[in-house]
């Protein structure tokens, strides 16, 4: 029997924070005690928190260590250790790797390079490369005319866990009508179009949207349903969005873009997801909603790192030092930990719970931030 104690620890279990004892047994939480073990062999934390290793909804991390620098192709499988070993060193041990399928530019590297990303994913995970637990994340863009065969050819691979769906066109969720103007300007800018090509790209974009979101909308939910994957929405800005995202049984809303759309999720049952690195900026990069203003008004769910992995276990504590809300630490770090595994299906972790996985993380909070000090994925040390 491989048994390892965790002693003198601070707990941060569902609803509370205890100082005791986590006993580990052959990959699970075996036993939890508000007691300070005086076995030799046990491991003294020093009254430092020990929490539920993080489960993060939605990275896109990977695409940058696969392609490095435009042009450049990384060896995948290195690609895959290196995204792994900076999701561990913050503290995730379970990550859902978000791949785009489709993209506003038909042949983007987003799109060049969807299948050997897949397939790295898969067979690191296949091989026991990894460390944390990769599961499949596929964000589909509804408006773009290709999307269903790619939906259809990776939809049944085991790994693919959740689903979201977002309309990038103009005029649409993250870009409405008066922000066309912001939209437009980007995008010459990105792609170094001209007014003239800008126009017709607009055009396009919207014509995609107005004849494939919709349909496409519909159908992969349907799917997703009969298949028992989670769904989420993404970029909600109205009411009428978030209602037509419970219509269709979505469970979580990513980065709703205003406090009415997610005000509205949050009661109609959905959980409400925005960036932790928002928190930490102390707001959106693109000037939408502030997660702290959702987070004072009682209506933050669930926090992703989104790009920048590190980012997640500083928001969560930031959240719980927060003057302006009602989120204890033990209801912050749900944010991270509790909240998206029970969104996304995954009810074996993201609580300190007997039975559960041991997956756990040691923060050091004496130095000026969270410091990730030790990380274990099914009671295996794993940095």
């Amino acid at each position: 029997m491989n048994e390892q104690i965790l002693t003198n620890a601070r707990l941060i279990l569902h609803d509370e924070v205890v100082k005791g004892t986590l006993v580990i047994r052959n990959g699970e939480i075996a036993e939890i005690s508000q007691e300070i073990s005086q076995l030799p062999q046990a491991d003294n934390l020093d009254g430092e928190y020990l929490m539920p290793g993080l489960v993060e909804l939605h990275t896109d991390n990977q695409e940058k260590y696969f392609t490095p620098r435009p042009k450049v192709d990384w060896p995948a499988h290195m690609a895959m250790a290196t995204h792994d070993a900076q999701l561990i060193a913050a503290g995730i041990t379970t990550s859902f790797d978000s791949v785009a399928l489709g993209d506003i530019i038909g042949e983007s590297t987003r799109v060049e390079k969807l299948d050997a990303m897949i397939k790295a994913i898969i067979e690191s995970e296949r091989v026991g490369l990894n460390r944390a637990n990769h599961l499949l994340h596929l964000r589909c863009e509804v408006s773009y005319p290709g999307l269903m065969e790619l939906f259809e050819r990776y939809i049944g691979e085991d790994l693919v866990k959740l689903v979201s769906v977002m309309d990038h066109a103009p005029g649409q969720r993250q870009f409405p009508p008066e922000n066309i103007p912001k939209y437009r300007e980007y995008y010459m800018i990105k792609y170094g179009l001209s007014d003239d090509k800008m126009d017709d790209f607009i055009a396009l974009q919207q014509a995609n949207s107005a004849q494939y979101a919709d349909p496409f909308r519909r159908r992969i939910c349907e799917v997703c349903h009969d298949r028992g994957i989670a769904i989420a929405s993404h970029d909600d800005a109205t009411l009428a969005h978030a209602q037509e995202s419970a219509a269709l049984g979505m469970r979580v809303a990513e980065f709703p873009t205003t406090l009415e759309a997610a005000q509205a999720s949050h009661a109609l049952g959905l959980k409400v997801l925005m960036g932790a690195p928002n928190i930490v900026r102390g707001g959106s990069h693109s000037g939408n909603i502030a997660a702290k203003d959702l987070a004072a008004a009682g209506v933050l769910d669930i926090l992703s790192s989104d790009y920048y992995p590190s980012a997640l276990v500083q928001a969560a504590f930031m959240v719980a030092n927060m003057e302006d809300n009602d989120y204890d630490l033990a209801r912050a770090i749900g944010l991270v930990t509790a909240n998206p595994a029970q969104a996304a299906n995954l009810n074996d972790r993201g609580m300190l719970e007997v039975g559960r996985r041991a997956d756990l993380v040691q923060v050091n909070s004496h130095s000026v931030m969270p410091l990730v000090e030790r990380v274990w994925c099914q009671g295996k040390r794993v940095f």
